[in-house]
């Protein structure tokens, strides 16, 4: 039984966005599964799932592989380390860094995967940071406060 939920709820986080455990549940349970919130959340960490930003700034879950989540971590530790402030300017972000750290955040940024994030470049102490649109800027800036500030 466990080995199908889990089957499921790989496909219901590739055709939704999913960001709550509880909307996790109650699509488990549309699908007949019996589940509480404990089970869905000992379901995430098993299946070692991730939040990514979605649409419309929110999160969603998403399923990376053992290697990926590992990076994903790293990548999040050298925000938290370095990052110092940020500003758009349109669709560009501005990131401030500290001294020296400018390359390693970008290139945490470039491989996160957030398709909004068309490349950076980075200087000593700063990046800019190419986003699609100015919308996906604010987006993208509100996930790394929410990064930064945990």
């Amino acid at each position: 039984m466990k080995l199908k939920r889990h089957e499921k709820i790989i496909e219901l986080i590739e055709q939704y966005d999913i960001e709550t455990q509880d909307e996790l549940a109650e699509l488990l349970r549309k699908e007949g599964f019996d589940v509480t919130q404990a089970t869905v959340s000992r379901d995430i960490r098993k299946l070692a799932l991730s939040k990514v930003p979605g649409k419309n700034g929110r999160q969603k879950y998403v399923l990376l592989n053992h290697q990926d989540h590992q990076m994903a971590e790293k990548y999040v530790g050298i925000l938290r380390e370095a990052f110092v402030s940020m500003d758009q300017a349109q669709n560009i972000l501005v990131i401030k860094t500290v001294s020296g750290m400018a390359m390693a955040v970008a290139t945490a940024l470039d491989n996160i995967g957030w398709k909004e994030i068309v490349g950076c470049i980075a200087g000593d102490d700063t990046i800019m940071c190419a986003i699609r649109t100015m919308e996906d800027a604010q987006t993208v800036m509100a996930e790394l406060e929410k990064i930064v500030r945990r």
